[in-house]
């Protein structure tokens, strides 16, 4: 499967050419984003470790394509277009790993259903952090928290709506219900249930208010010999700032509640509780000259914030410059630096840091 969808690529690549004039109504894209990178530092027991941001063992260097995007949008009619992208990219660190190819967006968009608003059927992005990552401008770099910590997925298949709601377009609405089950196959009755307000009342400021509601099958826990409701609420806040195309700055923390997701024994009695996860990322960049810009960013995330639990909390840090040396391709250095909370055992965990210099470029 995994070769048919890299020919299939191949060969879309290599048609674009001719599909580009034959057909007036649709259009090719894509872009692409690698690195060299070298992992400074490791702990010993990372692979031990869960929902970490940096991966692969000490020493571990070369090249990368973390990404490459092709794009296919064709306009049917003045009310209906449609996308079709492929995504692959390489499993850093697994020996004799080939690109691995799959479809990221198969949608059909229905403009103006009713005024001011737009209706989506398909593999689509949902609203989770969609916004905040197009403020942040450096996915080529890394991932907004909430993807980055496995929150959400970036696709969902199903239904949705966006549009304004009201005519100057300065508050706008997204909302979607999808299988919550990201690319995959669907096999359950479990959705989810997806909700943003987007304010922007200037051109400088930039409000998004977001929640949703994940439907889970219900956890047992034979100790009890009962099973309990686990679905789990999100919800999120981003603000940014920016001077024109100059400087950018933007906040975004998260809570998650995972209801029902922990069993503790307590004086010979079992407790079950939710399991509440925090997260906070502020992200920045600032231009020095049209071709050099200034790239930071600072990410808290605690997967259970329980008293009873702690040593297990992260913190994320990135540095970058950026050289643009065309509008469409750029080359920045930058350094990722994960340190770790000590735990409850009181064995320090060594922090993560990893030297990349990351390539990006758009084609067609």
């Amino acid at each position: 499967m995994k070769k048919t969808l890299s020919m299939v690529l191949l060969c879309l690549l290599m048609a674009t050419p001719y599909f580009a004039q034959e057909n007036s109504g649709g259009k090719f894209s894509g872009y692409m984003f690698g690195d060299y990178f070298y992992n400074a530092l490791r702990d010993s027991t990372i692979d031990n470790l869960n929902n970490t941001a940096l991966d692969g063992t000490k020493d571990l260097q070369g090249f990368d394509f973390r990404r490459i995007y092709f794009t296919y949008d064709y306009k049917i009619s003045n009310q209906f277009s449609t996308r079709f992208r492929l995504d692959a990219h390489t499993i850093v660190g697994t020996q004799n790993s080939l690109f691995v190819t799959y479809i990221r967006d198969a949608y059909l968009k229905w403009k103006n259903i009713f005024n001011g608003s737009d209706f989506i059927f398909g593999v689509q992005p949902n609203p989770t952090y969609q916004i905040s990552e197009e403020f942040w401008n450096y996915r080529s770099l890394e991932k907004t928290i909430m993807d980055l910590r496995g929150i959400a997925a970036s696709r969902d298949l199903g239904v949705a709506l966006k549009g304004n709601l009201n005519s100057p377009g300065t508050i706008r609405y997204w909302i979607m219900y999808g299988n919550g089950s990201s690319l995959e196959t669907e096999g359950d009755k479990y959705k989810r249930a997806y909700a943003l307000i987007e304010l922007q009342p200037t051109e400088e400021w930039i409000l998004t208010l977001y929640s949703d509601y994940q439907f889970r099958p219900q956890k047992e826990y034979s100790q009890v010999e009962q099973s309990f409701n686990h679905d789990a609420l999100t919800s999120a806040l981003f603000l940014g700032f920016q001077n024109n195309t100059n400087f950018r700055i933007g906040i975004e923390p998260f809570f998650r509640t995972n209801y029902n997701d922990q069993i503790k024994n307590e004086a010979d009695a079992y407790s079950i509780k939710s399991r509440n996860e925090l997260g906070v990322s502020l992200f920045g960049w600032l231009k020095f000259t049209e071709s050099l810009i200034g790239i930071g960013r600072y990410d808290y995330y605690d997967p259970n914030i329980s008293s009873d639990y702690k040593g297990d909390s992260r913190n994320y840090f990135l540095l970058g410059l950026s050289f643009i040396l065309h509008e469409k391709v750029t080359i920045t250095p930058n350094l990722q630096l994960e340190t770790f909370e000590k735990p409850d055992n009181g064995v320090s965990i060594d922090p993560s840091l990893t030297g990349r210099i990351t390539f990006y470029y758009e084609f067609l």
